[in-house]
């Protein structure tokens, strides 16, 4: 019973680092994107959550919690603010590149490989 407990002890330490990493994460993406970001949450399987952010300045990136609480923890923490969707306000914020530009138009018209 008390190995039980101080597995348990020991798993929700590393959740809790996890947790607090990912938030460092999100800080340092707002910070380097303007200052501030705004997120989407979505369920990506195995219990995984992607979190969506787009920067002040239109940046945009992607990262990936352990669980939606704990992204949901993260995002609190790193004072990011969380939107239902991606679609909206939040969509119309993202700026894309001419990158972006070329690789959607690449995959839709035969332009350049992924190579």
């Amino acid at each position: 019973m008390a190995d039980t407990k101080q597995a348990d002890e020991q798993l929700d330490k590393r959740a809790e680092k996890q947790t607090a990493r990912l938030a460092r994460e999100m800080q340092a993406f707002a910070k380097s994107h303007g200052g501030s970001a705004e997120g989407q949450l979505a369920h990506i399987g195995r219990g995984r959550t992607r979190v969506a952010l787009v920067g002040a300045n239109g940046e945009w990136g992607n990262l990936v919690a352990r669980s939606y609480e704990a992204a949901q923890k993260a995002a609190e923490k790193a004072g990011i603010t969380l939107h239902d969707d991606f679609d909206g306000d939040l969509a119309a914020k993202v700026r894309t590149g001419r990158y972006e530009w070329s690789r959607m138009a690449g995959i839709q018209l035969g332009g350049p490989s992924n190579d």
